[in-house]
């Protein structure tokens, strides 16, 4: 359910800018997509787990709030970083 340090660190080295990025908006939505997705997985078998849903919606926001600021700060990594991370919008 959790992230494990080889996968979060793989994360930081795809998606970070520059070595040892841990900050930047692009680096924090991979974790975030990450965890996200393995919610997602979970709840495939744990359908009335309620609480764990409540942290995804937190997650899912989160991960909203990043995209929207990087979206106003510079609109090409964004869009860079949807298309490599298959996200919708």
């Amino acid at each position: 359910m959790s992230i494990t340090t080889d996968r979060k660190a793989e994360l930081i080295k795809t998606h970070g800018r520059s070595e040892g990025d841990t900050g930047s908006a692009e680096v924090q939505v991979a974790i975030l997509s990450e965890r996200i997705a393995n919610l997602t997985d979970h709840f495939k078998t744990h359908k009335k787990d309620n609480h764990s849903r409540r942290g995804l919606l937190k997650l899912v926001s989160q991960r909203r709030s990043l995209l929207d600021h990087l979206k106003t700060s510079d609109a090409g990594r964004y869009q860079a970083l949807i298309e490599k991370l298959g996200l919708r919008r």
